[in-house]
Parts: C-alpha cells; structure tokens; sequence
C-alpha cells in the first residue's frame, strides 16, 4: 500500500512539473513575438524607451548581444554594421544621447535619464582591443554608431560613445575593438 501511495504520489508529481514545463516554454514564446532580431537580449523583454529627446530618437532597452562571443556579447564595429546597419545610432544620436540626458554612474553602468523622467541602462561591459584581450569590465566601454570616420587617414576607426566611470565621450575608436550594439528607432 505504502508503495502504492508514493508511485502514485510520484506520478503525479512528474505529470505536474511536466505541465508547469510546458506552460512556462509556451510564455517564453509568447513573449518572442514581435521582437524580431532579438539576438538573444534577455528573453524578448527589450523595447525602445522614449527618453523625451529632441531628436524624437527612441533607444532600445537592452544591449544586443553577439552569440560569438559568449562572454560578454561584444562586437566588433564590422560584425555590429554587418548585422544591424542603420538600426545603430548614428554619431549626432549618441551626442544628443551625451547632451540631453543625465548619466547617473551606478558602480557597473550608467543609469541614463532622458529629460522626460525615462531612462535606460547601459552596463559598463568593458573592451576588447584588437588583439583579443579584454579589459575594463565594470569600469568602462564602447558603445557603436553606424558611422566610420571619414576624417580620419586611419579609415579603420569609427564613431561611438565611449565611457569610464567618470567620462562620457564621443569618439573614434579602432572598428576592430570589442563593444556594445545598442539599436535606436527614429
């Protein structure tokens, strides 16, 4: 009987996780819909926040992040364009970004307050040089613009925001350095 009872208890016990399996894969896919070129952003929960810039610019809530790199989602500024071309900032977004907003320093990012009380994250994911070596995790990083620098005679360099804990930039760096892919909708 005793044995009768925990078989039965078992049972049902597999038939109830296998359920709550079931019913919890199905709401992941739910929350996919209508997020396409997610890029493995944190569950299809990303969208693009109106931070109240004059631009009308709306910036995307998460980072994307590069599968081949499995660390950290960096991209280099080829694999960023190749990927999502036009949807990066271009160099004038990123200013506005620098401009009308304020970046509060949390310790591991910046908590970005747009002037109408919105606000974005942006996770110091740090950099990674051209030779593969990363650094500055939790301390700084590179955010890409859709724009090379034309100005340069070092054509290898493009626009993005770049960041310590105690900087905000808009500058050029090497297109073969490692950061972040934030996407903007106009």
């Amino acid at each position: 009987m005793v044995k009768s009872n925990l078989k039965t208890i078992f049972t049902l016990t597999v038939i109830a996780l296998l359920g709550v399996g079931v019913w919890s894969c199905k709401d992941d896919e739910e929350d996919n819909k209508g997020n396409s070129g997610n890029s493995g952003t944190g569950g299809g929960t990303a969208v693009y926040v109106d931070l109240g810039l004059s631009s009308g610019t709306k910036w995307r809530s998460e980072n994307e992040m590069n599968p081949a790199d499995a660390n950290l989602g960096l991209y280099s500024f080829y694999d960023a364009y190749a990927a999502f071309g036009d949807k990066l900032p271009t160099k004038e977004q990123i200013e506005e970004l620098v401009d009308e907003c304020q970046w509060v320093w949390t310790g591991k990012g910046y908590n970005v307050d747009g002037p109408n009380g919105n606000s974005i994250y942006l996770p110091a994911a740090g950099v990674r040089n051209c030779e593969d070596s990363l650094g500055g995790v939790g301390v700084h990083g590179i955010y890409w613009s859709s724009m090379r620098d034309t100005n340069n005679s070092y054509s290898q360099t493009a626009w993005c925001g770049y960041y310590t804990y105690n900087n905000i930039y808009v500058k050029t760096r090497p297109c073969c350095y490692g950061g972040c892919a934030r996407l903007v909708q106009d």
